[in-house]
């Protein structure tokens, strides 16, 4: 599904983001990158959903070379991975509906399709029975579920969540990560990338640690020990 295949990215005047990075994660698997502030994480997440491109190396995606993507390829390449952040980018005048709906408006998907969508993937995430309410009426776990919805609403083949729980207290970091959980059991391949160890060691899944923008180690049912 993915495969990075010796992945460089710097930046002017000489820093470097990455550093030869090749790695390969199957469909439908769930993946935790770590490491310590500063080590190359979040680029690579944005180099997974082309918000970089990388300085050498290849990049693939369901067997499709997005390395030097055309930016009028990059709205397809969104349908097929969904992005969630920490920050939530939820869109304060719309209501939880709105925000999931505005996502498929903006891909020229028909209002009988929206009608159908949403509901169900506001289900998904346990928002059932919120959909009239605001942002600012949600807590900080709510708010990021709309955000994951938002990233469901194309049926994506790739979740990548970007510190999805940098902005959540213990309760809440657990609540996402079980539901990242079950969307990976409905055969999404999951990329979380993030820093919290409690959320990387209650997962019991595969662990890519970066240091120094290179990996240090890839385990399999691995644990974050700084």
């Amino acid at each position: 599904m993915i495969r990075l295949k010796n992945i460089t990215k710097t930046y002017p005047p000489n820093v470097v983001g990455v550093r030869g990075v090749s790695l390969h994660v199957p469909a439908g698997e769930f993946v935790s990158i770590v490491g310590r502030s500063g080590t190359g994480k979040s680029t690579l997440a944005k180099l997974l959903f082309a918000e970089e491109r990388p300085t050498s190396g290849i990049i693939e995606i369901g067997g499709w070379d997005i390395t030097n993507i055309n930016d009028r390829d990059i709205p397809l390449l969104r349908r097929q991975i969904g992005v969630v952040f920490q920050d939530f980018k939820l869109l304060q005048k719309k209501t939880v509906y709105e925000n999931v709906a505005f996502a498929l408006q903006v891909g020229g998907e028909s209002p009988r399709r929206i009608r159908e969508v949403v509901p169900k993937v506001l289900d998904i995430v346990g928002l059932k029975g919120k959909e009239a309410r605001y942002p600012r009426q949600l807590s900080g776990g709510e708010q990021q579920r709309v955000a994951i919805a938002r990233a469901l609403v194309h049926s994506p083949k790739v979740l990548v969540a970007d510190e999805p729980t940098g902005n959540l207290d213990t309760l809440n970091t657990r609540d996402i990560v079980d539901l990242l959980k079950r969307i990976n059991e409905f055969g999404t391949t999951i990329c979380l990338v993030t820093h919290d160890r409690e959320a990387v060691n209650r997962l019991k899944r595969r662990v890519i640690t970066l240091e120094d923008g290179r990996v240090s180690s890839d385990i399999e049912e691995g644990r974050y020990k700084l």
